[in-house]
């Protein structure tokens, strides 16, 4: 493959040669795509029911579901498919689209969960200014600059990563297609942009991860003067998985985006690349739903009332 014109495919790295353990592999990851298609659809359905949820929390908890929606089947679904089928290829335009939408949901996701612990600050500490700050047209103006914002972020990085030449085969370490991995292939001085907007880009994550990490240190110092010891659980069950959340994220997708990338594929980069792609959106449902009063005590009352109808 001499560049970047005649290269029309590339191939992903299995995750075994083994027709069983590949069968394996594909309901594995079947089972963890349904239990995040229907988690995350479960969260968004119940909100979108039931008006005692119409808060800004929960809109921005069903922006949350609809990203990780959109960000599991990116990945997950060309993987299975490859196992399936015993094959590793993937087309040039479909590896451009599948970095385009994986940098813009995993942005908009940072950007979120970013805007939820702000909430969550407004919410605990300055529960007075509560109905002003987070009123619906400034929720609305935070969701829409969130999924703006990540539209020119992906746009940025997919052009600065297709734009380089790839002369060094077209054999991507990775089970779907990841900047770094694509950056090996390149033989330009052209990867070197790409990589100074990688890091710029992990300077700004920090940036609003020390935000995160200041919200809850206020969060928390509140939350320790609250003389009800069940006030103090409920905001502590509320806030410590979603931190849990955030910090998993960005320290597994900081790892796999900035190490300095080996010449052949690594365990390790399988392991994280599943921490940061695959194991947030599954979660997600989990921490939120069934840790949640609300929208368990939610879904109760929408079953009920269905059977109820029925009857």
């Amino acid at each position: 493959m001499s560049n970047q014109t005649t290269l029309t495919h590339f191939l992903l790295l299995g995750f075994s040669d083994i027709w069983e353990l590949q069968i394996l592999h594909f309901v594995v990851f079947l089972v963890i795509y349904l239990a995040a298609v229907m988690g995350n659809l479960l969260i968004i359905t119940v909100v979108a029911l039931d008006h005692h949820l119409h808060t800004p929390m929960y809109f921005f908890l069903v922006n949350l579901s609809i990203i990780d929606l959109g960000s599991i089947s990116v990945t997950i679904p060309k993987s299975m498919a490859n196992s399936l089928i015993n094959s590793r290829s993937i087309s040039y335009a479909g590896c451009a689209i599948q970095v385009f939408f994986l940098i813009f949901l995993m942005g908009t996701d940072f950007s979120f969960l970013t805007i939820m612990a702000y909430d969550r600050y407004i919410a605990i500490c300055q529960p007075l200014h509560y109905e002003s700050v987070m009123n619906r047209k400034d929720c609305v103006q935070m969701a829409a600059s969130a999924w703006i914002g990540g539209i020119l972020y992906a746009a940025l990085h997919t052009g600065n990563t297709f734009a380089v030449t790839f002369c060094a085969g077209n054999i991507v370490n990775q089970f779907f297609c990841e900047i770094p991995q694509l950056l090996k292939l390149a033989c330009s001085d052209l990867y070197l942009r790409e990589i100074g907007a990688l890091i710029f880009s992990a300077c700004i994550g920090l940036s609003c991860f020390g935000f995160i990490i200041a919200s809850y240190v206020q969060i928390f110092n509140t939350v320790l003067r609250i003389p009800s010891e069940q006030g103090r659980h409920k905001t502590f069950s509320t806030c410590l998985p979603h931190l849990t959340v955030v910090s998993l994220f960005v320290f597994t997708g900081i790892f796999a985006y900035l190490k300095p990338t080996s010449s052949s594929a690594s365990g390790l980069d399988l392991v994280v690349a599943v921490l940061y792609c695959v194991v947030p959106p599954m979660m997600n449902p989990v921490i939120y739903s069934m840790r949640n009063k609300e929208i368990k005590s939610s879904l109760r009352r929408l079953t009920v009332g269905r059977l109820f109808i029925k009857n």
